[in-house]
Parts: structure tokens; sequence; C-alpha cells
């Protein structure tokens, strides 16, 4: 990680999102964003100067691009933001996540449908808690 990405990341990691988390190098197609909440469909890109350049401007806007149409919105800070205003990113990082929340609420649970024996319906299968060993809250007792 770059210093800017190790100033913001401890505030990521511990960003109140609901249940819902930030990975840092997370994958996205073929891409690592540098901060990622899959859940809410957010990226959060940190970048150098380079990025100023025109090559890797239009290399962004690739980027962008495709994960604008796999949902995501993508937010893109300077390192000097990040290093010198770290509250003013923050807050920003808070607007959208508030916006983004109220814009695509959770999916309603799928009601449970039970087995009928005796007609060929399939028994239905149960997802078993995701585990993220960066996160101990995600480590309760499992069966």
């Amino acid at each position: 990680m770059t210093d800017a990405e190790r100033r913001l990341w401890p505030y990521l990691r511990h960003f109140p999102l609901g249940g819902s988390h930030f990975r840092r190098q997370a994958t996205i197609g073929p891409y690592f964003a540098d901060f990622a909440c899959h859940e809410l469909r957010l990226v959060i890109e940190v970048d150098g100067g380079q990025h100023s350049e025109d090559a890797h401007k239009a290399d962004d806007a690739v980027r962008t691009h495709f994960l604008n149409a796999h949902g995501y919105r993508v937010l893109r800070f300077w390192n000097n933001e990040v290093l010198g205003n770290i509250e003013g990113v923050l807050s920003v990082i808070q607007s959208t996540v508030s916006d983004t929340a109220v814009q695509h609420p959770p999916p309603p649970t799928p009601p449970h449908r039970a087995s009928r024996g005796g007609r060929g319906d399939a028994p239905v299968a149960h997802a078993s808690p995701q585990v993220d060993s960066e996160d101990p809250s995600t480590l309760g007792d499992r069966p």
C-alpha cells in the first residue's frame, strides 16, 4: 500500500456500514480496487500524480467504465487529499455511503421454500455464513 492508502485504511476498516465492510485490494473482474465494499457496490481509489498523465487517464477511464457497468460507483482521491485532508475525504465517503444505501437498499430475504417430498422438488440449500479472518465479528459460533 502507498502512504495515502495506509493512512485511509484504518478509517475504512472500521467504517460504520451496517454489517458491510470495505476490503483492500479487492478483486473485481480483471481489476484490483484499492478499497471496495461489494455489498454497497462502492470502490475507492487513491491515486498518485502519475494518474494525471494522459496514458493513465485513459486506463482509469476504461477501468471506471468497467466498474460502473458492473454496478459499482467509483470515488477517486488524490494522495495529497488523503494525506492532507482526511476529514474531508471521510466526509465525502460518508455522504456517498449514505446516498448509496438509500438508492440501493438491501434486497428482501427470499421466502423459505419447503421441500415437498415425492414431487421431485430439490431440497433447499442454505448458505453457511461467510467468515472474514480480518473481521473478528464474523468469527462467532459456527455449526
